[in-house]
């Protein structure tokens, strides 16, 4: 199964009627006038697609292309009389290989300020492209610049120059749309020009791990290729979706098409259209997920929040005090459900704002206030700061606890596993097969900084932590591992009896 890019939606919603026998005389019920209107789509369905169908366009785009691919010359016995016949022929090949080629695409998008020739479109539409061309559905033509573009959110805003009024459409709100509330698309699958398909509202909400904000619509609707960038309409005829991906074996619709909810849209063009660029908020953390396991070492009632794996030096999160090892469970007066939730309410957050931040810290709610920064693009990863083992230091013994061998982290240690100066902790020498700590995929070379949120410097420190541990009648063990880069993680581990 593959997960492409797209263009969009199908299925036809049907009435279905029931009968039900009551006595001799029959009553007939149907199903469609027990619904909630708004579930059916409009009146007329073709008088929606009607006054919608002008507000749609197909983008065509066009760029250079080098081939660098090379044809191999054949081996052929030396004499042959073929030698002189290859020599022209793939020498030909490859001079022609060599040769820059024009490369055309076709995707969809819509008008949405027709007085301003604003375009919406999806960024892979567009990306690369040397030429956009946006064709109309009265068949007229317009070029189209580039306003500003979101690989994160894969949105692009391009601006015509209307030599007529052009027909545009709004957004309406996608957090109102239910699941199983009819919807439409028009696009150009395949580029065989305006299609109209409908269907309903498979799921929200989805994460198909394309992106740091996934959130989307999952439809039924048909979606193929050609229809990214396209709309998305609710019964009212209002944009709540921009067709972007299926998942398909194919290429083509088997009824699993995504598209990305009005509400992430609007937010994002509004700033391409201000700035040409996103302006999104920033605290400065590595964050990984609360599972079960890290809930129950921490002594949680329920799996949530967004468990802090690692602070950017000199980031929002360090200036406010917010530790590796806190748990965030609510950011700016609103919980925090799971770590995927996280990144889109911190970035939908004005640059510069003071937002109060409660984060679980061994056992206790604390609350924090954090001046968010803008997104950086560079890494954010953050690096355990710490000091180094001065020469001569001796290996200290070398127990074995939870299925891993522990020494001290001495400069032969260092050398060994290539493990970084600013790395400091107990280093794991052996890890056993078939233990709980292979299975987590902890490995030789890994350094534990802290044992249940206290930092450890020697095998002795990490015995005592387990010991402690499980005299108070924990049954796992939240560590936190770094590897030789400095990059850390939160393992839990139960605790052998």
């Amino acid at each position: 199964m593959a997960l492409l890019n797209a263009d969009f939606i199908r299925n036809v919603s049907r009435r279905a009627t029931v009968a039900a026998m009551a006595g001799v005389v029959g009553l007939a019920l149907s199903v469609a006038d027990m619904r909630p209107a708004v579930a059916q789509g409009p009146d007329s369905v073709p008088d929606l697609a009607e006054s919608l169908l002008d507000a749609v366009v197909n983008i065509s785009t066009a760029q250079n292309v080098k081939a660098q691919r090379s044809v191999p010359l054949p081996q052929v016995p030396e004499g042959s009389p073929f030698q002189e016949f290859f020599d022209e022929f793939f020498n030909r090949q490859n001079r022609d290989n060599g040769r820059p080629r024009r490369v055309q695409s076709l995707g969809s998008g819509f008008v949405l300020a027709g007085e301003d020739g604003i375009i919406i479109t999806n960024n892979h539409v567009i990306e690369g492209a040397d030429e956009i061309t946006v064709n109309f559905n009265d068949g007229s033509k317009l070029p189209a610049e580039v306003i500003g573009t979101d690989p994160k959110t894969d949105l692009a805003v391009l601006k015509v120059t209307p030599t007529k009024p052009l027909k545009s459409v709004s957004f309406g709100d996608s957090e109102k749309m239910r699941v199983g509330e009819w919807v439409m698309a028009i696009g150009n699958p395949f580029g065989l020009g305006g299609t109209v398909t409908t269907g309903i509202v498979s799921a929200r909400n989805r994460d198909i791990n394309s992106g740091p904000y996934d959130n989307y619509i999952q439809t039924d609707a048909s979606i193929n290729r050609g229809n990214s960038g396209g709309p998305l309409f609710n019964a009212a005829g209002e944009v709540i979706g921009i067709n972007t991906a299926i998942i398909s074996p194919s290429g083509g619709s088997i009824g699993i098409g995504f598209a990305i909810p009005s509400e992430t849209a609007t937010r994002v063009i509004a700033q391409l259209r201000e700035f040409g660029e996103t302006r999104r908020g920033w605290l400065g953390v590595r964050i990984q997920e609360v599972t079960d396991e890290i809930a129950e070492s921490l002594g949680m009632d329920k799996a949530e929040g967004a468990l802090v794996a690692g602070i950017t030096e000199g980031g929002p999160a360090e200036t406010a005090g917010l530790e590796a090892g806190d748990v965030i469970l609510d950011f700016n007066g609103e919980e925090v459900p799971t770590m995927r939730d996280l990144p889109r309410m911190v970035a939908d957050t004005p640059v510069g704002k003071e937002v109060e931040v409660t984060v679980l810290r061994k056992g206790k709610e604390v609350m924090l206030t954090v001046t968010l920064g803008r997104l950086e693009e560079a890494d954010g990863e953050a690096s355990a700061n710490g000091g180094t083992k001065k020469p001569g230091d001796k290996p200290a013994e070398m127990p074995e606890v939870l299925g891993m061998t522990l020494s001290s982290l001495t400069d032969e240690m260092r050398e060994k596993f290539s493990i970084a100066e600013n790395v400091k902790g107990v280093v794991i020498t052996e890890v056993e097969g078939g233990s709980d700590a292979e299975e987590k995929r902890i490995r030789a070379g890994d350094v534990i900084v802290e044992v249940a949120q206290e930092p450890v410097s020697k095998p002795a420190d990490v015995t005592a932590r387990l010991k402690t541990l499980e005299e108070d009648g924990r049954r796992l063990a939240l560590l936190l591992l770094s590897n030789a880069q400095g990059e850390v993680r939160f393992i839990p581990l139960p605790i052998d009896k």
